[in-house]
């Protein structure tokens, strides 16, 4: 019995250990948080643009200010033609409106709690009035558990930005990948300003859908894209893109193994990962280490060769790549997960 045990003890460590070769864990196509490295701690100095401390996966500045406050109303709703984002609705100081990706509306519900709504006030119902043009019946509210009347476009709860402190200021936009400025239909106000989503977001899927109808040089619909693919670009070669076709990076200042993100806070706002994507929802890329990276921080993201994506903000249409070489740390890659024109 007790050969039998120790032999039964070996096989099974041999199993984790194949188990996490490729990153110290593909068991399950999930990296769990702390059991692969973590996040750079809270107050860590910033290197490079990145690492701003710890972050909540709400953006930077939850619980600095109005904990405990009521929601303030809308009054006067407006729509402001932004060159970026196309048509963006904004309260009655100028102030622009977020929708939160794991929200739904149908049935309308918030997702978004204590530290969230202290970095994401909600919008409150009370007195609130359509911009001109815009279907009124698109307007609606839902109760929240504190009793709260919280404002909703076309069945998304609205919500403002704690760090957009003045008429334009659209900081909020792309935040952990799961915030954006709403346009007046209710949907993500589109870089490409079209504002339109796809049908998986009308009906609710709570999923990023297709925000571009274009997916760059050479790369058709981005309806037409998977999940994650490869574009041929001009200067960098095969590449990396996203289903909307933006440009995906990697950071130099992660670690594959083992698996921890130097990015966090700030960083993400720039810096947006990119979401889990399916298997089966890829063309083209490499599915070595290809696991669900969870953060410290609660946001789980994509990896390649178990290195954490991200997208970049700077990016605003597809087949940009401004993101390349920024601070020297941060590059486009390949389909194998390499990083494109790195230094040696």
């Amino acid at each position: 019995m007790k050969t039998w045990r120790n032999a039964s003890l070996a096989l099974s460590a041999a199993a984790v250990l194949a188990l996490t070769t490729a990153c110290g864990q593909e068991k399950g196509d999930q990296a769990p948080a702390g059991s692969v490295g973590a996040a750079a701690p809270a107050g860590a100095p910033a290197e490079n643009g990145a690492g701003y401390g710890s972050g909540s996966g709400y953006g930077s500045g939850a619980g600095s200010g109005g904990q405990g406050a009521a929601a303030k109303p809308a009054g006067q709703l407006a729509v402001w033609d932004s060159k970026e984002l196309g048509k963006v609705v904004t309260d009655s100081e100028g102030l622009t409106l977020y929708r939160f990706d794991k929200d739904t509306p149908n049935p309308p519900k918030s997702n978004c709690e204590g530290d969230c709504a202290k970095a994401w006030p909600v919008v409150a119902a009370d007195g609130a009035k359509p911009p001109a043009g815009v279907d009124a019946s698109l307007m609606g509210e839902i109760t929240r558990a504190d009793g709260t009347k919280q404002l909703t476009i076309d069945g998304w709860p609205m919500y403002r930005y704690i760090k957009d402190s003045k008429p334009g200021d659209v900081k909020g936009q792309g935040v952990g990948g799961t915030w954006f400025a709403a346009a007046p239909d209710g949907k993500k106000a589109a870089l490409s300003g079209g504002g339109d989503e796809g049908a998986a977001d009308d009906e609710g899927a709570g999923d990023e859908g297709a925000a571009e109808d274009q997916g760059g040089e050479g790369g058709g619909s981005a309806a037409d894209l998977a999940g994650l693919s490869v574009r041929k670009d001009p200067k960098l070669g095969e590449i990396v893109v996203d289903k909307n076709g933006m440009t995906v990076y990697r950071f130099e200042k992660d670690s594959a193994w083992p698996m921890k993100t130097a990015c966090t806070g700030e960083c993400l706002e720039k810096w947006p990962v990119v979401a889990p994507v399916e298997k089966n929802d890829t063309e083209g890329i490499s599915l070595k280490g290809y696991v669900t990276f969870d953060r410290p921080d609660g946001i789980k993201q994509q990896t390649i060769d178990c290195w954490p994506l991200y997208t970049f903000a700077g990016d605003k249409k597809p087949g940009d790549t401004n993101g390349q070489g920024v601070g020297g740390t941060w590059y486009a890659i390949s389909p194998a997960g390499k990083m494109v024109g790195a230094p040696k």
